[in-house]
C-alpha cells in the first residue's frame, strides 16, 4: 500500500529546484503529447522555446515577450499576496474583465476629446473596477463565511456575460456597422496605451508590472504587513495571537489582487488588445495562477515565471502556424507546468512509503 509520509525537514535545495525540474518534465510530457498528435516532438519544443527568441520571426516575437508577460506578472503578483496568506482568489479572470470594461467605459465617455488625463482616469477606473469585483467574495467571506474559491470563480462567468452584454450593447461602436465591440483605442490617441519605446513592446502596463514586483518585494520583506501575510499563511493561530485581524488581512489581499488584475485588464484593452470584444478575455487570470506558483510566490520568481509563460504563449502561436498544432494542445502543455510543479512540491514535503504505517 502506497502512502505519503511528511518529511521532518523539507530540503531547501529540492524546493528551489522543483520549478526547473517541473519545466523539464513538462517538456518531456509535452513531447509525448505532440508525438501522439503526429508531430515531431523535438521540432515542437524547439519552436515553442527557441524560435521566439532566435528564430526567423524573432524581431517580431521578442517585443511580444514583454506584451504577454506584463499582464501575467501583474495579476500573479496580486494573487501571490493572497496565496501566501492562504487566501484563494481564483477569480482574477473576472476582475481582469471588469477592470477592462470600467476603464474602457471611462475612455469612451470622453470620445473624441483629446485630453492628457483621459488615460490616467481609465487606469484609475480599471483598478477600482477590479478591486470592487474582488471585494464581492471578500465581503461575503467576512460577513457570511462563504468560500472565496467558489464565489470568485463563479463571478468569472458573470463577468464574461457582462463583457458580452457591453460588447453588443452600451460600449458597441456606433460606426462599427453592427458588429460587436467597442471603438478601437489604437485609433484614439488620448486613450491609447502606446509603446513607450518603439519596437520594444514596453508600455505602461509592463512598467506597472515591474513596479508591482518591486513593491511586493519591499512589502513582504521590509514591512509589518508583509510579515503578517506570511504568518497568516504559515501559522494562522499564531497570527491571531499576534493581533492580526483576519478580516482586514482578507480584505486587503483580495482587494489588492483584484485591483492589479483590473489594471492588467485596462492596460491590455487600451494597448495591445485595442478594444472591448465578446472574446476579449484570453485566460490571463487563470494562467497567472500557474505563474504565481511557478515563481514560488516570490516577486522575482514570478517575474521570471511570467517571462517563461509568455514565451510559451508566443512559441505556442508559432507552433500552431508552422506545425499545425491545435490550440488545445498548447493549453494542455501550459497546464502541465502547474501539474508537475504541484506534484514535485508534494514530493518536497512528503516521501512515498510502501506498506502499513508504523504504530
Amino acid at each position: 500500500m502506497l502512502r505519503l509520509e511528511k518529511r521532518p525537514a523539507p530540503s531547501r535545495a529540492w524546493a528551489a529546484a522543483t520549478p526547473v525540474i517541473a519545466v523539464i518534465a513538462t517538456m518531456l510530457a509535452g513531447g509525448l503529447l505532440f508525438a501522439a498528435l503526429g508531430k515531431d516532438p523535438v521540432e515542437a519544443i524547439r519552436t515553442i522555446f527557441w524560435e521566439p527568441l532566435f528564430g526567423q520571426y524573432a524581431s517580431y516575437s521578442r517585443p511580444q515577450l514583454l506584451v504577454k508577460a506584463g499582464p501575467l506578472v501583474l495579476i500573479a503578483i496580486g494573487l501571490s499576496l493572497g496565496f501566501r496568506a492562504a487566501i484563494w482568489n481564483i477569480g482574477a479572470e473576472g476582475q481582469y474583465i471588469i477592470g477592462a470594461i470600467c476603464g474602457a467605459a471611462v475612455g469612451l465617455a470622453f470620445y473624441p476629446a483629446d485630453h492628457w488625463y483621459i488615460l490616467p482616469l481609465m487606469v484609475i477606473a480599471g483598478g477600482l473596477g477590479g478591486w470592487a469585483w474582488a471585494m464581492i467574495p471578500a465581503l461575503l467571506k467576512i460577513r457570511f463565511g462563504t468560500n472565496e474559491i467558489l464565489v470568485s470563480l463563479m463571478l468569472v462567468y458573470v463577468a464574461e456575460n457582462i463583457l458580452s452584454w457591453v460588447s453588443f450593447g452600451p460600449l458597441r461602436n456606433p460606426e462599427g456597422y453592427g458588429f460587436p465591440g467597442s471603438r478601437n483605442f489604437q485609433n484614439y490617441p488620448a486613450a491609447h496605451n502606446a509603446e513607450l519605446i518603439s519596437g520594444t513592446g514596453l508600455h505602461w502596463g509592463v512598467v506597472t508590472a515591474f513596479l508591482a514586483v518591486i513593491g511586493a518585494y519591499i512589502l513582504l520583506n521590509r514591512h509589518l504587513l508583509g510579515f503578517q501575510i506570511r504568518v497568516a499563511g504559515q501559522a494562522p493561530r499564531a497570527a491571531r495571537f499576534a493581533g492580526v485581524s483576519p478580516a482586514r488581512l482578507f480584505a486587503f489581499c483580495m482587494g489588492t489582487s483584484g485591483a492589479l488584475a483590473g489594471l492588467a485588464g485596462i492596460f491590455e484593452v487600451s494597448g495591445p488588445g485595442g478594444q472591448i470584444t465578446p472574446d476579449f478575455n484570453s485566460g490571463y487570470g487563470f494562467t497567472a495562477i500557474i505563474v504565481a506558483f511557478l515563481g514560488r510566490l516570490h516577486p522575482v520568481g514570478i517575474l521570471l515565471a511570467g517571462l517563461l509563460m509568455a514565451l510559451t504563449y508566443i512559441g505556442g502561436e508559432l507552433a500552431q502556424l508552422s506545425l499545425g498544432l491545435p490550440a488545445s494542445a498548447i493549453q494542455a502543455f501550459q497546464g502541465m507546468l502547474l501539474f508537475f510543479l504541484l506534484a514535485f512540491d508534494l514530493l518536497s514535503n512528503y516521501r512515498i512509503r510502501i506498506g502499513e504505517p508504523a504504530l
